[in-house]
Protein backbone atom coordinates (compact mmCIF):
# COMPACT_ATOMS: atom_id res chain seq x y z
CA UNK A 1 0.00 0.00 0.00
CA UNK A 2 1.29 3.44 -0.86
CA UNK A 3 2.67 5.41 2.10
CA UNK A 4 0.99 8.75 2.58
CA UNK A 5 0.94 11.77 4.84
CA UNK A 6 -0.14 11.56 8.49
CA UNK A 7 -2.72 14.20 7.58
CA UNK A 8 -4.80 11.47 5.96
CA UNK A 9 -4.91 9.58 9.25
CA UNK A 10 -5.92 12.74 11.05
CA UNK A 11 -8.83 13.25 8.67
CA UNK A 12 -9.99 9.71 9.30
CA UNK A 13 -9.91 10.34 13.02
CA UNK A 14 -12.02 13.46 12.64
CA UNK A 15 -14.52 11.57 10.55
CA UNK A 16 -14.86 9.04 13.35
CA UNK A 17 -15.22 11.83 15.92
CA UNK A 18 -12.25 10.54 17.84
CA UNK A 19 -10.50 12.92 20.22
CA UNK A 20 -6.81 12.72 19.37
CA UNK A 21 -7.36 9.26 17.89
CA UNK A 22 -5.99 7.77 21.16
CA UNK A 23 -7.60 4.97 23.13
CA UNK A 24 -11.02 5.70 21.63
CA UNK A 25 -13.75 3.39 20.42
CA UNK A 26 -16.61 3.34 17.95
CA UNK A 27 -18.96 0.87 16.28
CA UNK A 28 -17.84 -0.62 12.98
CA UNK A 29 -20.12 -1.67 10.11
CA UNK A 30 -20.83 -4.96 11.88
CA UNK A 31 -21.89 -3.35 15.15
CA UNK A 32 -18.69 -4.37 16.94
CA UNK A 33 -16.86 -2.03 19.27
CA UNK A 34 -13.67 -0.93 17.53
CA UNK A 35 -10.87 0.87 19.34
CA UNK A 36 -8.03 3.00 18.01
CA UNK A 37 -4.90 3.60 20.01
CA UNK A 38 -1.70 5.54 19.36
CA UNK A 39 1.56 4.10 20.67
CA UNK A 40 4.72 6.16 20.54
CA UNK A 41 8.02 4.36 20.14
CA UNK A 42 10.22 3.96 23.20
CA UNK A 43 13.17 6.35 22.72
CA UNK A 44 15.25 4.36 25.21
CA UNK A 45 15.19 1.30 22.95
CA UNK A 46 15.03 2.85 19.47
CA UNK A 47 18.31 2.84 17.63
CA UNK A 48 20.26 1.80 14.56
CA UNK A 49 23.11 -0.51 13.64
CA UNK A 50 25.81 0.43 11.13
CA UNK A 51 27.72 -2.39 9.45
CA UNK A 52 31.28 -1.07 9.20
CA UNK A 53 32.82 -4.25 7.73
CA UNK A 54 31.71 -7.80 7.00
CA UNK A 55 32.18 -8.69 10.68
CA UNK A 56 31.98 -5.40 12.62
CA UNK A 57 29.06 -3.22 13.64
CA UNK A 58 28.43 0.05 15.42
CA UNK A 59 25.31 -0.01 17.62
CA UNK A 60 23.58 3.22 18.61
CA UNK A 61 20.61 2.78 20.93
CA UNK A 62 18.68 5.27 23.01
CA UNK A 63 17.83 8.85 22.18
CA UNK A 64 19.81 11.53 24.01
CA UNK A 65 20.69 15.20 23.73
CA UNK A 66 23.12 14.30 20.93
CA UNK A 67 21.10 11.51 19.26
CA UNK A 68 17.63 12.45 18.03
CA UNK A 69 17.17 10.25 14.96
CA UNK A 70 17.79 6.81 13.51
CA UNK A 71 19.13 5.88 10.07
CA UNK A 72 18.30 3.34 7.37
CA UNK A 73 20.00 2.81 4.03
CA UNK A 74 23.54 3.11 2.70
CA UNK A 75 25.77 6.09 3.48
CA UNK A 76 26.74 7.50 0.06
CA UNK A 77 30.08 8.73 1.43
CA UNK A 78 31.27 5.90 3.68
CA UNK A 79 29.39 3.13 1.79
CA UNK A 80 28.34 1.58 5.11
CA UNK A 81 24.81 0.28 5.64
CA UNK A 82 22.48 1.34 8.45
CA UNK A 83 19.40 -0.51 9.68
CA UNK A 84 17.00 1.25 12.04
CA UNK A 85 15.15 -0.41 14.92
CA UNK A 86 11.98 0.90 16.58
CA UNK A 87 10.29 -0.45 19.70
CA UNK A 88 6.59 0.08 20.48
CA UNK A 89 5.32 -1.37 23.80
CA UNK A 90 2.03 -3.23 23.36
CA UNK A 91 1.20 -3.57 27.04
CA UNK A 92 -0.09 -0.93 29.44
CA UNK A 93 -2.94 1.57 29.26
CA UNK A 94 -2.29 2.58 25.64
CA UNK A 95 -1.41 -0.89 24.43
CA UNK A 96 -3.35 -3.58 22.59
CA UNK A 97 -5.14 -6.34 24.55
CA UNK A 98 -3.78 -9.82 23.98
CA UNK A 99 -7.14 -11.09 22.72
CA UNK A 100 -7.79 -8.17 20.36
CA UNK A 101 -8.49 -8.72 16.67
CA UNK A 102 -6.41 -6.32 14.58
CA UNK A 103 -8.29 -4.31 11.95
CA UNK A 104 -5.45 -2.05 10.82
CA UNK A 105 -2.05 -0.76 11.87
CA UNK A 106 -0.03 2.15 10.48
CA UNK A 107 3.54 3.15 11.20
CA UNK A 108 4.04 6.92 11.00
CA UNK A 109 7.56 8.25 10.59
CA UNK A 110 8.86 11.76 9.96
CA UNK A 111 11.66 11.88 7.39
CA UNK A 112 14.34 14.39 8.32
CA UNK A 113 16.53 13.92 5.26
CA UNK A 114 17.71 11.81 2.37
CA UNK A 115 21.37 11.77 1.41
CA UNK A 116 21.58 12.60 -1.44
CA UNK A 117 18.24 14.39 -1.59
CA UNK A 118 17.87 13.40 -5.25
CA UNK A 119 18.02 9.71 -4.35
CA UNK A 120 15.22 7.14 -4.19
CA UNK A 121 15.23 4.53 -1.45
CA UNK A 122 13.17 1.30 -1.46
CA UNK A 123 12.40 0.34 2.14
CA UNK A 124 11.71 -3.04 3.70
CA UNK A 125 10.14 -3.17 7.19
CA UNK A 126 10.54 -6.39 9.15
CA UNK A 127 8.88 -7.52 12.36
CA UNK A 128 11.65 -8.76 14.67
CA UNK A 129 12.03 -9.59 18.33
CA UNK A 130 15.13 -8.22 20.03
CA UNK A 131 14.57 -9.36 23.60
CA UNK A 132 15.70 -8.23 26.03
CA UNK A 133 15.32 -4.94 24.12
CA UNK A 134 19.06 -4.26 23.98
CA UNK A 135 20.44 -4.11 20.46
CA UNK A 136 23.54 -6.13 19.61
CA UNK A 137 25.50 -6.13 16.38
CA UNK A 138 24.09 -9.46 15.20
CA UNK A 139 20.57 -7.97 15.16
CA UNK A 140 21.67 -6.36 11.90
CA UNK A 141 21.93 -9.77 10.26
CA UNK A 142 18.76 -11.24 8.79
CA UNK A 143 19.98 -14.80 9.36
CA UNK A 144 20.98 -14.35 12.99
CA UNK A 145 17.91 -12.17 13.69
CA UNK A 146 15.33 -13.51 11.19
CA UNK A 147 12.23 -11.54 10.28
CA UNK A 148 8.97 -12.83 11.70
CA UNK A 149 7.12 -11.05 8.87
CA UNK A 150 7.83 -8.16 6.51
CA UNK A 151 6.32 -5.61 4.16
CA UNK A 152 7.75 -3.41 1.41
CA UNK A 153 6.89 0.30 1.66
CA UNK A 154 5.40 1.43 -1.63
CA UNK A 155 6.42 3.58 -3.38
CA UNK A 156 10.10 4.04 -2.44
CA UNK A 157 11.01 7.13 -0.45
CA UNK A 158 12.25 10.18 -2.32
CA UNK A 159 12.70 13.94 -1.92
CA UNK A 160 8.94 14.47 -1.69
CA UNK A 161 8.93 12.61 1.65
CA UNK A 162 11.61 14.80 3.23
CA UNK A 163 10.18 17.08 5.91
CA UNK A 164 6.89 15.18 6.08
CA UNK A 165 5.14 12.49 8.09
CA UNK A 166 4.64 9.34 6.07
CA UNK A 167 2.23 6.59 7.07
CA UNK A 168 2.99 2.97 6.13
CA UNK A 169 0.45 0.16 6.33
CA UNK A 170 1.99 -2.46 8.65
CA UNK A 171 -1.24 -4.35 9.35
CA UNK A 172 0.23 -7.78 8.43
CA UNK A 173 3.10 -7.20 10.87
CA UNK A 174 0.77 -6.19 13.71
CA UNK A 175 -1.44 -9.22 13.07
CA UNK A 176 1.63 -11.46 13.27
CA UNK A 177 2.82 -9.76 16.48
CA UNK A 178 -0.62 -10.38 17.99
CA UNK A 179 -0.62 -14.02 16.91
CA UNK A 180 2.77 -14.50 18.57
CA UNK A 181 1.63 -12.64 21.70
CA UNK A 182 4.61 -10.30 21.51
CA UNK A 183 4.97 -7.78 24.32
CA UNK A 184 6.51 -5.21 21.98
CA UNK A 185 6.02 -4.35 18.32
CA UNK A 186 9.63 -4.16 17.14
CA UNK A 187 10.63 -3.43 13.57
CA UNK A 188 13.85 -3.37 11.59
CA UNK A 189 13.79 -0.76 8.82
CA UNK A 190 16.29 -1.32 6.04
CA UNK A 191 16.97 -0.80 2.35
CA UNK A 192 15.05 -3.39 0.36
CA UNK A 193 17.17 -6.25 -0.89
CA UNK A 194 18.71 -5.97 -4.35
CA UNK A 195 21.53 -3.96 -5.92
CA UNK A 196 23.06 -1.57 -3.39
CA UNK A 197 21.59 1.93 -3.63
CA UNK A 198 23.77 4.58 -1.92
CA UNK A 199 20.96 6.54 -0.26
CA UNK A 200 20.66 7.17 3.48
CA UNK A 201 17.36 8.08 5.16
CA UNK A 202 17.17 9.86 8.52
CA UNK A 203 14.06 9.17 10.62
CA UNK A 204 13.12 11.68 13.30
CA UNK A 205 13.04 10.31 16.86
CA UNK A 206 13.13 13.53 18.84
CA UNK A 207 12.62 13.64 22.59
CA UNK A 208 12.05 17.39 22.44
CA UNK A 209 8.95 19.57 22.23
CA UNK A 210 8.05 18.24 18.76
CA UNK A 211 7.96 14.60 19.86
CA UNK A 212 4.16 14.40 19.77
CA UNK A 213 4.05 15.11 16.03
CA UNK A 214 7.45 13.94 14.76
CA UNK A 215 8.54 10.86 16.71
CA UNK A 216 7.68 7.37 15.36
CA UNK A 217 4.07 6.46 16.05
CA UNK A 218 2.09 3.24 15.72
CA UNK A 219 -1.67 3.65 15.19
CA UNK A 220 -3.65 0.45 15.74
CA UNK A 221 -7.38 -0.14 15.29
CA UNK A 222 -8.77 -3.36 16.76
CA UNK A 223 -11.90 -4.95 18.13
Amino acid sequence: MRHYKLFSIALACVALALTGCHDNHYHDDYGRNSYTTQIMSDPAFDGDIEQTSSTTYTVTQGMSSSVQSVFAGIDPVASTEFRAFLDFPLTGASGVPGDAIIESAYLNIYINSLQPVTGTLPIRIELVEFQPPTLIGSDFDRTTQPALAYIIANPPFDRNDVGTNSSIDVTPLMIKAQQLNLQDFQVRIMEDLGPAIPVLMEINDTTGSNRSNRAPLLIVTYH
